[in-house]
């Protein structure tokens, strides 16, 4: 469930900052964000301990950077566009946006993958729950988003975008003190 809620977060956010998220849309991101969360376990665990090593020093700003830019960019966004700029911009759920999502969601489940591996557990199993529970919370997320947005009225986008950067704050907040 801990790995899955950043999914939860960043779905609430997106619905939340636009009129909400169609059925198409919801699938397709929990289709990447559960797989992404499926895979990097599985990633982490088969490189080991090598790559523990390296990212772990580093991780945690890769996630952070990510969520902020695109946070920033839905706060901008909020005050500088038009109702009208904002329904005729491309899909947000869609191609680079929605990889680097499903990246700086799942990094932590890298470093779980790469923990297991260290002390040589399966992986198949814990991946597939991580997957799983990930796939289901984004919908969760999908469709209690447009509520949020409700409820914050004109600025629901400066919400989501506030959301993103808040959960990449709480990832390089929880990386250095721990």
């Amino acid at each position: 469930m801990a790995l899955a809620m950043d999914c939860f977060a960043v779905t609430l956010g997106m619905a939340c900052g636009s009129r909400g998220l169609r059925t198409r849309q919801a699938v397709r991101m929990a289709i990447f964000f559960g797989g992404f969360q499926f895979a990097m376990p599985v990633a982490g665990w088969l490189a080991g301990d090598k790559l523990l090593g390296f990212i772990k020093s580093f991780d945690h700003w890769v996630a952070f950077g990510l969520l902020a830019l695109i946070g920033g960019r839905m706060i901008y966004e909020s005050f500088g566009l038009s109702e009208e700029e904002k329904a005729c911009r491309p899909d947000q759920t869609q191609g680079m946006r929605l990889v680097v999502l499903s990246l700086a969601t799942s990094i932590d489940a890298l470093a779980v993958g790469l923990s297991l591996g260290v002390i040589r557990t399966g992986i198949l199993y814990p991946a597939a729950v991580i997957g799983v529970t990930s796939f289901v919370l984004t919908i969760v997320g999908a469709k209690l988003g447009p509520v949020a947005g409700r409820l914050a009225g004109r600025r629901a986008e400066l919400l989501g975008g506030l959301i993103l950067i808040g959960i990449g704050a709480k990832i390089l907040v929880e990386h250095l003190a721990g």
